[in-house]
């Protein structure tokens, strides 16, 4: 197997739950492959490294093994390795979103049926 499509291999690594989230992704521009934006259809190699972004955050990866099929989330993380930096970033910007939950106005009671109308009012919706 010299090469699989972008789209399977971030489907089958677990990035995204389904190949249409990752296809839509790489049309996003979201995902990166050795300096270039990524196309669905494009072919991924051992050795290539990914930028990934995804609700989880960004990855930067190496792609070590390549895969179509789904498999358990203990075989997917095989099939790439992520980077230091990557790593230290992400612990940084989970530490950021932590602390400003702290400081975060919550209110004091769920609103009321007033409260619901004018909200929704206010979204548009309605």
């Amino acid at each position: 197997m010299t090469g699989i499509r972008m789209d399977a291999w971030l489907w089958a690594a677990r990035f995204f739950k389904t190949r249409t989230l990752a296809k839509k992704s790489c049309d996003l521009g979201r995902i990166v492959s050795n300096g270039l934006a990524a196309k669905a259809a494009r072919e991924v190699r051992v050795g290539d490294m990914l930028r990934i972004t995804n609700d989880g955050g960004e990855f930067e990866v190496e792609v070590l093994g390549l895969s179509d099929v789904r498999g358990p989330a203990s075989e997917a993380q095989k099939l790439y390795r992520e980077t230091e930096a990557s790593k230290e970033l992400r612990a940084k910007v989970a530490a950021e979103r932590r602390a400003a939950r702290e400081f975060e106005v919550l209110p004091q009671s769920r609103p009321s049926k007033r409260d619901r109308r004018r909200i929704i009012q206010f979204r548009g919706r309605g």
